[in-house]
């Protein structure tokens, strides 16, 4: 036989290897599909899939995932599989609900299908308080929204919002941002305007100065907004994300042009209720108390006392008096644990406020983290 025939011959017989694991593969997820059923009906055999969803069962899923997985394909990539798997298992009957911040290609969308993989009815509202109205009313089961960026900083009317509303946070999000500029121009030449939000436009701000110097730069609401206005317009182009560009048709003319190489943005996950314990998770907590010397030395000190790491402290005005504030503060560990629900106990003695507004499973990232 010529070496050509073996070849092609090896070729056939591992292309029928694939065809065996496929035919496996689709086998088995068909289980994981009829299993995940079997859990409803356990349950009392409602439709709604939020009465089925658990945030730390699937972080628990998936950090088992990370931990096994051997390669050649790369965590991510396994951590986008699965999620996609477990989102299609979920909503066999009735798909998640999903309200989060606006328009249609924007990098909270993306996070939205990050976390909840694609089986989910995703709604785009035009603003934060939209997004907590509707999981309040109940017209959708979860929220997504910005909370802060690692560049630019906290998104103060997210964490605005928790002082009116008595929502939870039942998870968090971590995405990689990565920007480019769309346009229908065929060289930055041809550019005389760029939109962005303004957030994005502070992200991009050196790579503007050094590669499009003197070009007007317009803040727009969103990411979204920007690429849908400059879709026809070749002599402007928007800064966003790959999905604003396929969503609204925009070639990417540079990519990654963001001026950091590990710009993040966290988002937070809002909904009815806390959740259990996940063995990985992370706290955040409305602090206030009485004004004056020490006032947060005395919220801080049960921390330490029961050893507590402390991730994030913010301070926001408190709406109740001038020059009065509220702390938001995210410590690791989950409300029921014994530790942290002693810290609480000793908290709700010099505090004035001690509100937990959520205890949910941190962010399962692809590098182990």
């Amino acid at each position: 036989m010529s070496k050509k025939k073996e070849d092609t011959a090896s070729l056939s017989a591992v292309r029928d290897e694939i065809d065996r694991l496929d035919e496996r593969i689709q086998d088995l997820i068909n289980e994981r599909a009829r299993l995940a059923f079997r859990v409803r009906e356990s349950k009392g055999g409602s439709r709604d899939a939020v009465n089925f969803y658990r945030p730390e069962r699937e972080a628990q899923v998936l950090r088992k995932l990370r931990e096994r997985n051997r390669g050649p394909l790369s965590d991510n990539e396994m951590l986008r599989l699965f999620r996609e798997i477990m989102s299609a298992c979920l909503a066999q009957q009735e798909p998640l609900k999903i309200a989060y911040l606006g328009p249609e290609g924007t990098f909270t969308q993306q996070a939205v299908h990050r976390h909840f993989g694609h089986s989910v009815h995703a709604s785009s509202l035009p603003t934060i308080d939209e997004a907590f109205e509707q999981v309040q009313a109940g017209d959708a089961d979860f929220g997504v929204v910005p909370v802060e960026n690692s560049t630019q900083g906290i998104v103060s009317h997210t964490l605005d919002m928790f002082l009116y509303s008595d929502l939870k946070i039942c998870g968090e999000i971590e995405l990689r941002v990565r920007q480019n500029l769309l346009t229908q121009a065929k060289s930055l030449q041809q550019v005389e305007r760029v939109y962005s939000h303004e957030q994005s436009l502070s992200q991009c701000k050196n790579w503007l100065r050094t590669h499009l110097p003197g070009v007007e730069v317009i803040a727009v609401s969103s990411n979204g907004e920007a690429a849908r206005r400059v879709r026809n317009m070749p002599e402007a182009a928007a800064i966003g994300g790959r999905s604003a560009a396929d969503v609204y048709g925009l070639p990417v003319l540079f990519a990654d042009i963001e001026d950091h190489p590990d710009n993040t943005t966290r988002f937070l996950v809002i909904g009815r209720e806390i959740f259990a314990p996940s063995g990985h998770d992370k706290t955040t907590l409305l602090l206030s108390g009485d004004e004056g010397p020490g006032l947060l030395h005395s919220l801080l000190e049960p921390f330490r006392v029961h050893g507590l790491n402390m991730n994030r402290i913010e301070s926001r005005p408190a709406r109740t008096g001038k020059w009065a504030y509220v702390f938001f503060v995210d410590v690791e560990g989950h409300a029921e644990e014994p530790q942290v629900a002693a810290a609480l106990e000793d908290l709700s003695k010099v505090s004035k406020l001690s509100r937990v507004l959520g205890s949910y499973p941190r962010a399962v990232l692809a590098d182990k983290s």
